[in-house]
């Protein structure tokens, strides 16, 4: 799949794409988008588009990678968002597919400042369509983790987390480490970290948090909650705090 900016760049005129598309050698599922493929559009066809032919810097990230990985019975059962990741903001044009998923958007350089000078290499994760394996750049588990708590409390649930994290027992302290000293956002380092010692993982003695900038004052994150008197975050009255 490609738009029509990159086909005109690669000698494709509109005469010839619409030419093309009357013939049957293209499909248009979208304005000023282009396919070749005759085997239903997926999610997964855009993401490969946008990564490899388009060579956009994006990864699937938060709450989609996670499902994607393995967690989804933590989460939700079905797919009906695919979170991006990304210093680029991606084309207009994939809202405009004929899909039953929605694409969001997100700013890397929100949580990792740093993606703006070498962006991170993300896990490769093989798809398979008309017979071919193709690679979609997924964010870690760890990174994902951390995506998916940015979205905490607007737009995701503290008890779903609760529950994801409790049966994340295999993340990398090495990988961790990294990434929380990276991490530009207070809010979720802070919520990593309670999480990480509400469940008591192996991996958590690893973390040095001395080298993790967790910020000063309090943050209200559940209202009606209760602060928990180690990070100085409110959160459900369940799950904690005094």
């Amino acid at each position: 799949m490609a738009d029509a900016g990159w086909l005109e760049a690669h000698g494709y005129s509109s005469a010839l794409r619409s030419q093309y598309v009357r013939a049957g050698w293209l499909d248009s599922p979208a304005r000023r988008v282009y396919r070749r493929s005759r085997t239903p559009l997926t999610w997964q066809q855009v993401v490969i588009s946008l990564q490899a032919l388009l060579d956009l810097p994006l990864a699937v990230g938060g709450r989609t990678a996670l499902e994607q990985l393995g967690y989804a019975h933590y989460l939700s059962a079905k797919v009906q968002e695919i979170h991006l990741y990304g210093p680029k903001r991606t084309p207009t044009w994939i809202t405009d597919l004929p899909l039953d998923v929605k694409f969001h958007w997100h700013n890397s350089l929100r949580l990792f400042p740093g993606d703006a000078d070498a962006p991170p290499e993300p896990s490769p994760v093989m798809f398979s369509a008309a017979g071919m394996h193709l690679p979609i750049r997924y964010s870690s588990k760890e990174r994902a983790v951390l995506e998916l708590l940015d979205e905490l409390p607007e737009r995701e649930s503290f008890h779903q987390v609760d529950a994801l994290m409790e049966g994340l027992s295999d993340l990398s302290p090495r990988r961790l480490q990294t990434l929380l000293e990276a991490c530009a956002s207070v809010k979720v380092k802070r919520l990593f970290l309670f999480f990480a010692d509400r469940h008591r993982h192996a991996w958590r003695s690893r973390l040095d948090v001395s080298r993790v900038d967790l910020g000063s004052g309090k943050r209200v994150l559940a209202k009606g909650g209760r602060l928990d008197p180690t990070y100085h975050i409110t959160v459900p009255s369940d799950l904690g705090g005094q």
